[in-house]
């Protein structure tokens, strides 16, 4: 199938478009995800004021955290693995008062902090590793999470011949690991809702930003999907797919 010479460079534009911290303003009115029954935002700002100490793991480029500044503890630390976030988190972070480190999410390693060291730790959309988190968490101290299911997208992924990366990231998996860690978990809610574009060159800047759905990909590689994409959008059919998300919130006991 050809493309249109217009379609394409359009399309390859929107590839090339820059992307930096966890900011998709680029997509406004462009990209639009229901929204969850919680707010992440208004729990962890919540929380915050109750602590003299907190983390917020995986900070990406510090968007959110800075919005919550109003509500930071007097000690606020963030961890980032990704090098461009982190000189965008650390300039930014810094300017508030705020600490950033450099320092894997997931299973990979150690979180650098001594035991206890946190009365909140907060996790938006990062890797998790429940027994790190148990031990730098202060007794009485809270953990809150918001997740990305791991089936997120998949009919978005499908459709380029790609699988989800990690299909057991879920509340089932990670319920019993924090458990097992240690902390009361006090709340567990899934949500499932539909995440959708008005156009491809939408989706080709998402699926470039978030790299996972479809590692590879590219306008060149999978131009023939994005093309049928773009028919079914002049054929009035909506670009909506599978959006699902989890938050947990744990506590560490205070006899711990």
């Amino acid at each position: 199938m050809n493309a249109p010479t217009d379609l394409l460079a359009a399309w390859r534009a929107e590839e090339q478009a820059p992307f930096t911290g966890w900011d998709f303003s680029h997509l406004a009115g462009r990209m639009h995800e229901e929204d969850p029954p919680w707010s992440y935002p208004a729990r962890a700002g919540e929380l915050l004021p109750r602590a003299h100490a907190a983390l917020d793991i995986g900070t990406g480029g510090g968007e959110r955290l800075l919005a919550l500044r109003a509500q930071w503890p007097p000690v606020l630390v963030a961890t980032e693995d990704y090098p461009p976030n982190v000189l965008l988190s650390a300039s930014r972070l810094a300017a508030q008062g705020g600490h950033v480190v450099v320092a894997p999410a997931g299973a990979a390693g150690a979180l650098p902090f001594r035991p206890g060291a946190f009365e909140v730790v907060l996790n938006r959309h990062a890797g998790l590793n429940p027994p790190e988190i148990a031990r730098v968490l202060a007794p009485g101290g809270i953990f809150y999470t918001q997740q990305v299911h791991g089936l997120w997208a998949q009919d978005l992924s499908a459709l380029f011949g790609a699988r989800p990366p990690w299909p057991d990231s879920t509340p089932e998996k990670y319920v019993p690991e924090l458990k097992a860690a240690g902390l009361a978990v006090t709340h567990a809610q899934e949500w499932r809702g539909r995440l959708s574009f008005t156009d491809v060159g939408a989706i080709v800047y998402y699926l470039r930003a978030v790299t996972w759905l479809v590692p590879g990909f590219s306008v060149d590689a999978h131009v023939e999907t994005l093309l049928d994409l773009h028919a079914r959008r002049q054929r009035g059919a909506p670009l909506s797919f599978a959006a699902r998300l989890y938050v947990i919130e744990a506590a560490k006991p205070q006899s711990a």
